[in-house]
């Protein structure tokens, strides 16, 4: 554990839960299921985007745009968001 992060106390299972599973989608209000559709609406696409980045590293000639142009999209509706 790093210095200057106290430790966090669950006082059990129920406290855990909320913890993981609804706090942070609270903070944006929305709920689980809402904010797991919204992560997973910018997972694939990152993950389409890594292997794009990776095709590119190994034939320069392929996908020359494809991963900026994604993180670039994903950037812009982040941007909504906040």
């Amino acid at each position: 554990m790093k210095a200057g992060y106290p430790l966090k106390v669950f006082r059990g299972p129920i406290a855990m839960f909320q913890r993981l599973f609804v706090a942070h989608p609270a903070t944006v209000n929305e709920t689980y299921f809402q904010h797991q559709q919204v992560a997973l609406s910018f997972a694939l696409p990152l993950l389409a985007a890594a292997g794009a980045a990776l095709v590119h590293a190994l034939v320069p000639g392929l996908c020359e745009r494809t991963a900026s142009n994604i993180v670039r999209d994903l950037n812009a509706r982040l941007q909504k968001r906040c």
